[in-house]
């Protein structure tokens, strides 16, 4: 009898390197997403200005995550935001984004008597995609345009659109007095929303929102509904 016991350790050793070498690559956590994680934490568990965070799935968490990580990333190439600490992108820009949601529900069901389910909302001159990124990620059957009209600011929302994994946001560059005149903007939209680019008063006679917007839709300013200045 023949007993072979030479080529059993090297097919061991090359199905061991094998299997190695096809595991998944885990990326290591970033200072960033350290940082958030360890905020959100600590927020959360003594009730710190993040109500509206806190009722969000784990995955829209962990999207909200991704998306504050590269906001603060690009940030330091670009200026996108002068908040430069996660804590006050999260009370500042993410958790003020989250408190719009129910006015905006609220309005369009008693002035527009239509469902809040599944709405088209544009967010004009989104910048770094406030509150729009904020909105499609918290509301994932709303379908959110983002409108830019810079085009570096345009390459970060793609980006980030992209990094989040959010399927319901899309990134329109233009200015929306032009995309207004366009019959695929034009009256199209359920709600408008505006973040730093003019008084409620303004917007609300301003032809730049206002020709995108349906007969029965609703245009809201987060300067009014949220303390945005």
């Amino acid at each position: 009898m023949m007993i072979c016991c030479g080529r059993a350790p090297s097919r061991s050793a090359v199905s061991l390197r094998h299997f190695i070498k096809h595991l998944p690559l885990t990326k290591p956590p970033t200072r960033l997403s350290i940082k958030f994680n360890l905020y959100c934490s600590a927020g959360l568990a003594s009730g710190a200005k993040l109500s509206h965070y806190e009722s969000l799935s784990a995955r829209q968490k962990d999207q909200i995550s991704l998306y504050v990580d590269s906001l603060l990333e690009w940030n330091q190439k670009m200026n996108l935001t002068a908040v430069r600490e996660v804590e006050d992108v999260m009370e500042r820009h993410v958790e003020d984004s989250l408190a719009i949601i129910p006015p905006i529900q609220d309005s369009y069901s008693s002035y527009c008597n239509g469902s809040c389910d599944k709405l088209n909302v544009v967010d004009v001159g989104t910048g770094a995609g406030l509150p729009g990124i904020i909105l499609a990620i918290a509301c994932p059957d709303w379908n959110v345009t983002l409108m830019e009209s810079m085009n570096k600011r345009c390459i970060f929302l793609e980006h980030a659109v992209e990094v989040t994994g959010i399927s319901n946001a899309k990134v329109v560059r233009g200015r929306a007095e032009n995309l207004g005149q366009n019959q695929e903007y034009r009256e199209f939209y359920d709600v408008a929303v505006a973040r730093a680019v003019a008084e409620m008063r303004i917007l609300g006679r301003n032809y730049k929102c206002r020709t995108s917007i349906a007969d029965n839709g609703c245009i809201s300013s987060e300067t009014i509904l949220s303390g945005f200045t």
